[in-house]
């Protein structure tokens, strides 16, 4: 039994996964009997189940990640792939796992759905990654380490040498959310999986890609890791509309899209701190600003009654007083500036 095998909960190697025929027959379409659908249409085409592991869309996706088929999950957005971890690493009640605060809450609220003691690891002041303090909360117990990179709420990327030295030192699964690593130019670790088998990376469709309502995330990980992601995912996870809607997405880069959000981005934060009540925007290599300012509250709510609906975070240990803001269009982002200079001259003068 190799390190990684050591890792999984026992019930989950054993486990025998739900099998269909869909997943047993190769050939071309043919006469399916199998599934008790309908068998007719009916006015939208989608009586029948989806294909249950998404084949054509992951061969698109191979070819436009660089990784082969056999390395690549696709889930019901990466919260799926999250979900899984714990389930196929985390012993209820007994196991515990990692994560730098602030973050994604979604790894919070799916180790307190699987009863999983959650480590949390502060960031410096400045957001940087606590080396040292994550190896010191690492115990007999600790499964999984989970990273984003860039960080959600702070926006920052972390150094991938420093990353790679955490991946290579823990013993545990190191899961690298890169949900925004298309805005970044620190650039992907996805093709290390090759080298880690102990990395999980998750990218997805929701963002550099602009389909968040269908609702796809990606996983790329040793080919054993998806092989227990397929074994105890739910049969037909991803749905035709979404599986065809990707696949047709695929088929060009929203390169041109990504510099407008990037450029975006940089004019805000040129922007942003001409205003008096702001008084911190931090450096991002996301589709967002992390911005500190006089009221949250009050500059939410005025906000809110423009139209214009931001993150509050400033109940979030670490992001006192902050609103997170995404980056829209040049014409969102005119209508915030204009809105922001109104709530200078009502609140301010």
């Amino acid at each position: 039994m190799n390190e990684i095998e050591k890792l999984v909960r026992e019930n989950i190697r054993s486990l025998s996964p739900y099998s269909t025929a869909r997943d047993e027959y190769q050939g071309t379409p043919g006469v399916f009997l199998d599934a008790n659908e309908s068998p007719y249409p009916g006015a939208l085409g989608l009586n029948r189940y989806p294909d249950p592991r998404q084949k054509a869309l992951k061969a698109r996706v191979s070819a436009l990640k660089g990784l082969p088929v056999a390395n690549i999950f696709l889930g019901n957005g990466s919260d799926e792939a999250i979900d899984l971890m714990y389930r196929i690493f985390c012993t209820p009640g007994k196991d515990n796992a990692l994560v730098i605060a602030p973050s994604y809450g979604m790894y919070t609220v799916a180790a307190g759905i699987n009863d999983i003691q959650l480590r949390s690891i502060p960031l410096g002041p400045d957001f940087s990654l606590p080396e040292a303090a994550i190896r010191e909360a690492t115990d007999a117990y600790t499964k999984l380490l989970f990273l984003c990179s860039p960080n959600n709420p702070s926006g920052n990327a972390f150094d991938p040498a420093q990353l790679e030295r955490l991946i290579a030192g823990f013993p545990g699964i190191v899961v690298l959310d890169e949900a925004y690593a298309d805005f970044s130019a620190k650039g992907s670790l996805r093709a290390r999986v090759c080298q880690y088998r102990n990395l999980v990376v998750l990218q997805t469709f929701s963002k550099a890609f602009g389909m968040a309502g269908i609702r796809l995330g990606m996983a790329f990980a040793d080919a054993y890791v998806i092989e227990l992601m397929n074994r105890v995912k739910y049969p037909y996870n991803i749905s035709q509309p979404a599986q065809d809607a990707a696949w047709k997405a695929l088929g060009s880069t929203p390169e041109e899209e990504v510099a407008e959000i990037v450029r975006e981005r940089e004019r805000l934060a040129d922007r942003l701190p001409a205003f008096p009540f702001v008084h911190k925007v931090w450096p991002s290599d996301a589709n967002f600003l992390l911005v500190r300012v006089d009221d949250a509250d009050a500059l939410y709510g005025f906000l809110l009654e423009q139209g214009i609906i931001v993150r509050n975070r400033s109940r979030v240990k670490g992001c006192e007083g902050c609103l997170r803001i995404t980056v829209g269009t040049p014409a969102e982002n005119e209508k915030l500036l204009t809105s922001l200079a109104d709530y200078e001259k009502s609140h301010l003068r």
